[in-house]
């Protein structure tokens, strides 16, 4: 009779804290990252393996979601309190959108990566996803 193993909790909180900080899900030593947006495919520290992540189109989403609301909440504001001109309005706010967009991204990225460490998707639990596997193969 093959008996399953009992399967090691991964604390939720703390690996989205150290994905936010863009750290090693796992230690929190290590980087994440191995480019801007490119996720390292072990971690350098423990050596722990990321390449399992799937984090797709999820952090430009979020990220949109965020910058969309700050800075429409601050245009809508300004507008209303001080009517500021059109030309003002795209020198403050179109930097002020690539900037929080860019600053935003990565550590959004970082909190869907340890999300899915923690949570043992796609891969990081060990055992081969169904999307992943190969038709035809044996499991």
């Amino acid at each position: 009779m093959n008996q399953a193993q009992p399967v090691e909790q991964r604390p939720i909180f703390k690996s989205l804290i150290k994905g936010l900080a863009c750290r090693c899900p796992d230690c929190g030593r290590g980087s994440l990252f191995a480019g801007y947006l490119r996720v390292a495919d072990t971690c350098s520290r423990c050596g722990a393996e990321l390449h399992h992540h799937r984090a797709d189109d999820a952090p430009p989403y979020f990220t949109m979601m965020i910058v969309g609301h700050v800075v429409i909440g601050l245009v809508l504001f300004a507008e209303i309190v001080y009517s500021p001109p059109v030309w003002l309005h795209l020198v403050i706010w179109l930097p002020l959108t690539l900037v929080l967009s860019l600053v935003l991204m990565r550590p959004i990225k970082g909190i869907i990566v340890a999300l899915q460490w923690a949570l043992r998707m796609h891969g990081f639990g060990g055992s081969e996803d169904e999307a992943d596997a190969v038709p035809g193969e044996a499991r």
